[in-house]
């Protein structure tokens, strides 16, 4: 064999999940919950001075860090965040900001959206495990 070329089987490998051929394996669906969508036409509640575009047209759900590897935190620690806004929290911050100020930032928008969230009439309950 020459140097640079790439390796061929000779034999097909076998596959040894048990699935018959053609058939992948199922993600989970995304959860779309009512919280999320009553984001919404919302306005920005996050407002970082000088980043905010106060877009409702973009506004979503900016869930808190830290809920753990590849887990999402609850929506009752969500706030909402236009696309700027978003955008900076999730790693726009570092060029200008501390890891402690955006996490301030994003926790006083989190109150805001949880009473803004109590006038719409909804009520978040922690269910031990």
């Amino acid at each position: 064999m020459k140097r640079g070329q790439p390796l061929q089987r000779k034999t097909p490998l076998k596959a040894k999940t048990g699935l018959k051929s053609g058939q992948g394996l199922k993600s989970k669906p995304r959860r779309t919950t009512k919280v999320r969508q009553s984001a919404a036409g919302e306005q920005c509640l996050v407002r970082v001075p000088g980043i905010c575009c106060g877009d409702p047209e973009t506004v979503v759900l900016a869930h808190l860090n830290g809920a753990g590897m590849a887990t999402k935190a609850p929506d009752a620690h969500g706030a909402y965040a236009c696309r700027t806004c978003h955008a900076w929290l999730d790693g726009g911050y570092a060029r200008t900001h501390t890891r402690e100020q955006r996490d301030l930032l994003h926790l006083q928008g989190v109150i805001r959206t949880q009473h803004r969230l109590m006038e719409q009439g909804y009520r978040f309950v922690q269910v031990a495990a």
